[in-house]
């Protein structure tokens, strides 16, 4: 699971440092996009253990575990559309990183090609995405534990000459 650490307040970008993977239990990991906000009510609430009297949050999550052999990774949407599957994301993951991951992912993938595979996908979602960073997080789901990366920084390349001058080729567009 990754996810990039940017905290926005609409499009404007005013955290670069916002943890958005957090252990639930020591089997399962959580991950989520949409409000912050929101996202520390959800884990008020697995910490308290309460139930949400049908006041909806802003976020899509992702949950991933694994627990006496049997591995889960699945996803549920800001409406409740949820799905389980061997990838799932959130946001533009959805539309950017999800056919990367169709194309690239198989059963027998390292964690290091996996780690990579994910770094793509974020480096995607991060030239495409105008809210992302490319400070980003990783973490690793095991029977005995759930760890999470220490915060690194994507190495990215700006010198492509479709990031200089962004106005050519837009005649005619919306």
């Amino acid at each position: 699971m990754a996810a990039d650490m940017g905290g926005s307040y609409g499009y404007t970008l005013g955290y670069k440092s916002v943890e958005r993977l957090k252990p639930v239990g020591k089997h399962s990991l959580l991950g989520a996009s949409g409000e912050i906000s929101d996202f520390q009510e959800i884990l008020r609430y697995l910490d308290e253990l309460m139930r949400n009297k049908f006041n909806p949050l802003w976020n899509s999550l992702i949950l991933g575990g694994v627990k006496i052999g049997q591995k889960y990774l699945g996803m549920v949407s800001m409406i409740g559309v949820n799905f389980e599957d061997n990838h799932v994301a959130t946001g533009f993951g959805n539309h950017l990183a999800r056919p990367i991951l169709c194309d690239e992912w198989h059963d027998n993938l390292s964690f290091e090609d996996g780690v990579k595979l994910l770094e793509k996908c974020m480096r995607v979602l991060l030239y495409r995405d105008t809210t992302a960073v490319n400070k980003v997080q990783i973490a690793k789901i095991t029977e005995e534990s759930v760890t999470i990366s220490q915060p690194y920084s994507l190495k990215t390349f700006w010198g492509y000459s479709a990031f200089q001058n962004l106005k050519v080729g837009d005649e005619g567009s919306w």
